[in-house]
């Protein structure tokens, strides 16, 4: 059994498809249908379901993969304790605007001090528990769910309460809760959310706003707040760019939230820590514990 047959194995099953597994690997996808082939042939079972349509694990494929990933790791981490830098694949899941306001502007310096590593980003926003075999490492807001993955706080998030100059030039902006019945409010699709409006602008289950578009999404809700449809609730680590350079305004102070939310960086608990963990950890540490994003209201 070839150790890159394993790996192209394991680029499959995470990414569902043999042609975006070809893509990220840089070979072609007879090569990757050949190298699964081979897999199969010397394990004797079959680990994907193969169809027209889809490509999904069958029951002993999801059974090898954890095992797999496995043995590449420890692979990966034999040669960084020969050459002094870790190597090959960590994959990171995180909230979507934290990853790409903040950590993507940090990624060129950390690959020029690992030049070994790959990162592999994968974003939700939904809440972590644990990590599955999809992820080595994420970045979560807020309070956690219980777990026994390891939390490493890295910083900490407001919420704005924001909009753009064009809206406050033509509706005003709010100066009271009770004002926000008169207003167009952005929101988020569902009210579980992470980034749910406070309690004080609710009584009982209903609004104590008018309700003007949802999104599931921040991004999509930061574009309507920037084109004027409403007055949107983010996190400063999302807009402090927009705040500073005059694209959306942050409605007065009573208004804001004061509480502040952590950011932490989870991975799983381990007598030895992968390398790739650990040097990844610190970076971030290094270069987001003083919240460069904070924003002064």
């Amino acid at each position: 059994m070839e150790l890159r047959d394993l790996e192209i194995y394991a680029r499959v099953a995470d990414s569902g498809d043999f042609s975006a597994a070809s893509r990220s690997l840089g070979i072609t996808p007879s090569a990757v249908s050949k190298a699964v082939q081979r897999l199969e042939k010397h394990l004797r079972v079959r680990l994907f379901n193969r169809s027209s349509r889809s490509l999904t694990l069958t029951a002993e494929g999801q059974d090898f993969l954890g095992p797999a990933n496995a043995v590449l790791t420890a692979a990966q981490e034999a040669q960084a304790s020969v050459s002094g830098l870790p190597s090959g694949v960590l994959r990171v899941r995180s909230v979507p605007t934290f990853a790409t306001y903040q950590l993507a502007p940090l990624m060129l310096e950390f690959q020029a001090r690992n030049p070994e590593m790959v990162l592999e980003f994968s974003l939700s926003n939904e809440r972590i528990a644990s990590l599955d075999n999809r992820a080595d490492i994420a970045i979560a807001v807020g309070e956690l769910p219980s777990s026994n993955l390891v939390a490493k706080r890295i910083g900490s998030a407001r919420w704005i309460m924001c909009a753009s100059p064009l809206y406050a030039h033509t509706h005003g902006l709010p100066k009271s809760v009770e004002d926000f019945a008169s207003h167009k409010c952005l929101d988020f699709m569902s009210r579980e959310t992470w980034n749910a409006w406070p309690a004080r602008f609710q009584t009982g289950s209903n609004p104590r706003r008018n309700g003007a578009m949802v999104a599931n999404q921040g991004e999509m809700l930061a574009a309507l707040a920037r084109s004027g449809a409403g007055i949107a609730r983010l996190a400063d680590f999302h807009i402090s760019a927009d705040i500073e350079q005059g694209r959306l305004v942050a409605l007065p102070t009573n208004l804001q939230d004061q509480a502040q939310e952590p950011i932490w960086v989870l991975y799983p608990q381990r007598l030895n820590l992968s390398p790739r963990i650990k040097v990844y950890v610190d970076f971030l540490e290094e270069k987001l514990s003083s919240s460069p994003w904070r924003v002064q209201l």
